[in-house]
């Protein structure tokens, strides 16, 4: 388990990446990796979705643009406050909690999507995690996971296993499977200088 795999360390972290993060985070996860991963859901304007790890409201940002409420879950105060300044912490488009991705403290069956990028690489018990998103879904209801690609050399693997999660599309097939979920597909993308930098998951949850 990585160094981040730990939720008071990553709370931590982004304590002080929150200062910089909408600043450096086109570098790695950009607009146009954001369009094409909203392209693999069957979004309509009424879904509810959640936005687990929604950060300073990237992802949120663009999923407004195809539906008319998102609720945006993140477990550091300090992320969430940029998120606030844009879209208002109460009278906005969003509705914000601070919470665990696995313990999310919604009832079952609560959204029809759930997304979550640029999360899943800092949970201790992804596959825990993945079980609560199954069980906060509606039946037939879609998941979207972004996360860092597993590197291809042996020492870029050490370095990137003592930081936090990597994974491949093998482990994020064993994950989503041991967590209940249907119709998985995985697709690599990455900014043009490295476009193999994310694997973005979706699956549905069984009808």
């Amino acid at each position: 388990m990585g160094i981040l795999e730990n939720k008071a360390r990553a709370r931590l972290f982004y304590k002080y990446l929150s200062k910089v993060y909408d600043q450096v985070n086109p570098f790695i996860w950009n607009e146009e990796m954001r369009t094409e991963a909203i392209g693999m859901l069957d979004l309509d304007p009424d879904d509810r979705v959640l936005d687990v790890g929604c950060g300073t409201g990237f992802g949120t940002e663009g999923l407004l643009d195809h539906v008319d409420e998102v609720h945006g879950l993140d477990q550091s105060v300090h992320q969430m406050e940029k998120a606030w300044a844009k879209f208002g912490r109460t009278d906005g488009p969003v509705r914000f909690y601070r919470g665990d991705a696995e313990r999310l403290p919604f009832k079952t069956g609560s959204f029809d999507v759930i997304w979550s990028s640029g999360s899943i690489e800092y949970w201790p018990h992804p596959v825990r995690a993945l079980r609560e998103f199954r069980r906060v879904l509606k039946p037939g209801g879609q998941v979207l996971v972004v996360g860092p690609n597993y590197p291809e050399t042996g020492i870029m693997q050490k370095v990137a296993d003592s930081i936090m999660l990597f994974y491949d599309d093998e482990e994020a097939d064993r994950m989503f499977s041991e967590a209940g979920f249907e119709e998985v597909e995985h697709r690599l993308m990455g900014p043009s200088y490295d476009p193999d930098v994310a694997i973005t998951t979706v699956g549905r949850a069984p009808e």
